[in-house]
């Protein structure tokens, strides 16, 4: 809300009873400028399709990683980018792709003005192009003042380290490359499981993708898709695609249907409780 306030506009919050027929009425009525939500959001109204929004500038996707292909899939449909912005509950966002210099393709952003990140291992800031875990300083005045009882978690001298990994590029362009610890580890490679999901989102049927570990022995993982669809896929169209667009190390194994996959409140994918599917077997 403050962010909207501050520049003097009006925020429009559809309650939690309007369904998602209802937005691109609600958008159009009111002449919304800008349309703020997580991926999800953005995909479901393209299934709606028809969409006519033509006081829209450009959506905003937080929340979740925003996929290449939806991106380009809501250029298409839309005619407006949609841009993608990484903060968390301890500090709002700070890392965006904006008008003036759209993020580039698989890149979540730029540090935005005024905010000074940087990409960490445990010796101290990587080298560009290497991974890293994202931190922004401590001293910013988005982030919180710290957690109640332990005002020392998760800070690393001038840094707040955020447990999310990323790699900065050469024009200073961040990668997301998921959590520290939702990375996956198969036949001694660490993978990264959004490239999986990024990769598998672009094959025909697939509606939602999620990468975790599956174990299949104390010492032995392997790669598992878990993905949403109508119908359960042919699984040898999806080994297929995943030859095609990912190195043998980063291919699933294992894929795994279901109706829709498990997300919280704020719409953020929920691996663990898949990673718990796999070792319980259901």
């Amino acid at each position: 809300l403050l962010d909207p306030w501050a520049l003097g506009a009006t925020a429009l919050i559809p309650g939690p009873d309007v369904g998602d027929e209802a937005l691109p009425l609600l958008l159009e009525r009111h002449e919304a400028s800008i349309l703020a939500g997580a991926p999800g959001v953005f995909r479901r109204l393209l299934r709606l399709g028809g969409l006519s929004l033509p006081s829209l500038r450009h959506g905003l996707s937080a929340g979740e990683t925003l996929s290449p292909d939806l991106r380009r899939r809501w250029q298409e449909e839309t005619g407006t980018d949609l841009h993608e912005a990484f903060g968390q509950s301890e500090c709002s966002t700070f890392i965006s792709g904006s008008p003036s210099r759209p993020a580039p393709d698989g890149a979540i952003g730029y540090a935005q003005p005024g905010r000074r990140i940087a990409l960490l291992d445990e010796t101290g800031p990587v080298a560009r192009g290497e991974i890293g875990e994202i931190a922004i300083d401590r001293a910013d005045p988005g982030l919180m003042l710290g957690y109640l009882g332990d005002r020392a978690a998760r800070y690393d001298g001038a840094w707040f380290c955020t447990g999310d990994l990323g790699v900065m590029r050469e024009d200073g362009a961040i990668t997301y490359a998921g959590r520290r610890d939702d990375v996956l580890t198969a036949g001694g490679f660490r993978v990264s499981p959004v490239e999986v999901e990024a990769a598998m989102m672009t094959c025909a049927g697939v509606e939602d993708a999620a990468a975790v570990d599956h174990r299949l022995a104390p010492d032995t993982s392997v790669i598992a898709l878990h993905y949403a669809a109508d119908l359960a896929l042919d699984e040898a169209v999806l080994r297929a695609h995943a030859g095609a667009h990912l190195a043998r190390h980063k291919q699933p194994r294992v894929y795994v249907h279901h109706p829709s996959l498990p997300r919280n409140a704020n719409g953020k994918l929920l691996r663990r409780a898949l990673r718990a599917d796999n070792e319980t077997g259901s």
